[in-house]
């Protein structure tokens, strides 16, 4: 590793931190003004489409409580976790590392929710392109690339541009999106009664099977998690004079992102229902698409070219505020794996292009037709990825007390690969895969998203039982005398110098270096010099951890 390459790479990342843990210095933002932020990046339209699409193949009934199953299940999976990185300022990858899987084995992780912004990015930028073809007639490929390239100012800025985009447009959004609906709920009475109703394309019966396959659509949402967690690790510390509001902006912002998602998933329902059956009943399967649902709900109340001026305000202002979230959240994801593996850093800016390249083919390839099919097939992987780092969280961190309690992401202080998550991760994975394809047989293809979450939910407590967690940690100290936590349990904000770099990093991110100082004095390294290094020569020896510790230790920072 060259010194200059560390350098180059502590000051690029200053502002996003993209594979570190974010520092007392950055996070200068109040609880609500974080909170307020995070929400911003919830008003996404893909929400409305997954509503139509399960409400017309499964009705009303079914999937509103496949929508409510969902919900409940994603809220309590994204408790634990996003109280991880709300309390320790971690990003997602720096929590699974010692949630699990290990130094280098949280890679695959990563990919996996790297996909997901890739994915969502295309589903919302294929909406954008739609609503500019319908106001200007404008080719979907031209409004592809238009919907590419717009968000890359943004993104490139990091938080801080972030937070602004999201705090100015969100009223705006909210305005355009709820208050025509409103309006129709309160003036035609007719059409409540017609979406409880609807049947769809089923025989109109409550079936578990129905309610199960609407939810395993929604559970490809899970993700959104992480992008909630990009916001959630800049919260400051949680002291006594301001508990309250960061408690409520991580409730709200964290596992609750995921109210205000079904509650924008049932409106879609709705919305598909009021079209089909008081507006235009020959629309078919365009009744799941964002544009026509606002278009008509607006034409209903508003001159036409109006209705479609405000519908297109709406769908481009939706479109930048998800896509910049799925193109700076990937772009970290895609820049954390790289710069483990080839050991450099050649900057962000590469990782946001990159993660516009791959959404912009799937926008050409079409994939929002296939909207209900992909989330399906990639919410198994998904579950069982999500299922799993929670579980370890609550089941083995605290009630059995295998894992650490407190997350641990440093290379030197972590093995490469710990067999409790990716063993959880691949089974789960694999088995409700093969019950998506009917490979266990009809009767069970409907609840394959259940096999993910049942078996990541045992499996995960399982293996860290009869590893007797032996693979979460190579060292229990760091060599550094000076507490991690202060008083109130927070990170600590005592800063030390990198001897590799010379910049001073907060002590939360340091480590004492097997490299001694001229004088035979303790040197320190931070864990982005040990990212970079393509050697061993700043890694303390390993040293022989009893998991009996994790089980007798009370300490500060819970």
């Amino acid at each position: 590793m060259s010194t200059y390459n560390a350098r180059a790479a502590a000051e690029d990342s200053l502002e996003d931190y993209a594979f570190r843990y974010v520092p007392r210095t950055f996070r200068r933002w109040s609880a609500a003004s974080v909170g307020a932020t995070a929400l911003g990046s919830i008003a996404f339209l893909a929400d409305f489409s997954i509503g139509a699409s399960i409400g017309i193949d499964h009705g009303t009934p079914n999937a509103v409580l496949g929508i409510v199953f969902a919900s409940v299940i994603i809220l309590i999976v994204g408790v634990p976790v996003a109280y991880y990185a709300a309390r320790y300022n971690l990003d997602l990858d720096l929590i699974a590392r010692g949630s699990g899987f290990g130094y280098y084995g949280s890679i695959i992780t990563t990919v996996v929710f790297a996909g997901f912004t890739c994915i969502f990015f295309a589903l919302e930028g294929a909406i954008m392109a739609q609503g500019l073809q319908l106001a200007t007639g404008m080719p979907l490929w031209i409004g592809y690339l238009i919907s590419t390239v717009v968000v890359i100012p943004i993104v490139i800025y990091g938080m801080r541009a972030l937070e602004r985009l999201q705090f100015w447009t969100t009223p705006l959004w909210l305005a355009l999106a709820l208050l025509p609906l409103l309006w129709i709920v309160v003036s035609d009475p007719e059409a409540v009664r017609a979406f409880t109703s609807f049947t769809g394309n089923s025989d109109g019966s409550i079936s578990f099977g129905a309610i199960v396959s609407s939810a395993a659509v929604c559970f490809a949402l899970t993700p959104q998690l992480a992008e909630q967690i990009d916001y959630l690790r800049a919260m400051p510390p949680r002291t006594p004079s301001n508990a309250r509001s960061w408690w409520t902006s991580f409730a709200f912002a964290g596992p609750g992102w995921v109210v205000f998602s079904g509650t924008k998933q049932v409106i879609g329902v709705f919305l598909a229902v009021y079209l089909l059956v008081r507006v235009e009943p020959d629309l078919g399967h365009q009744a799941t698409e964002p544009v026509k649902q606002f278009v008509e709900m607006y034409q209903t109340l508003i001159p036409d070219w109006l209705a479609i001026v405000l519908a297109l305000v709406l769908i481009v202002v939706a479109q930048v505020k998800i896509n910049v979230t799925n193109a700076y959240s990937g772009s970290l994801a895609w820049s954390n794996v790289f710069t483990r593996v080839a050991k450099h850093y050649p900057g962000r800016t590469i990782f946001v292009l990159f993660n516009l390249v791959i959404a912009y083919t799937f926008m050409m390839l079409d994939v929002f037709t296939l909207i209900s099919f992909v989330l399906s097939l990639y919410a198994n992987v998904v579950m069982a990825w999500l299922v799993t780092i929670a579980t370890d969280i609550a089941i083995n961190k605290w009630l059995l007390r295998i894992s650490p309690r407190f997350p641990e992401f440093r290379r030197g202080m972590l093995h490469d690969w710990n067999p409790v998550g990716l063993v959880s991760v691949g089974l789960a994975s694999v088995l409700s895969l093969l019950a998506f394809a009917g490979l266990l047989g009809a009767a069970v293809k409907p609840f394959s998203v259940l096999i993910a979450i049942g078996v990541a939910f045992v499996a995960t407590p399982v293996m860290a039982v009869a590893t007797r967690g032996r693979y979460y940690l190579r060292r229990q100290s760091d060599g550094i005398d000076s507490p991690r936590f202060d008083e109130h349990g927070n990170p600590s904000g005592e800063r030390l110098r990198c001897h590799v770099t010379g910049y001073t990093f907060e002590r939360p991110d340091m480590l004492a270096s097997a490299e001694r100082g001229p004088r035979g004095e303790v040197q320190y390294v931070s864990s982005l010099a040990l990212t970079l290094d393509n050697s061993d020569r700043y890694v303390l020896p390993p040293e022989v951890v009893r998991p009996t510790h994790w089980a007798t230790t009370r300490g500060r920072g819970t």
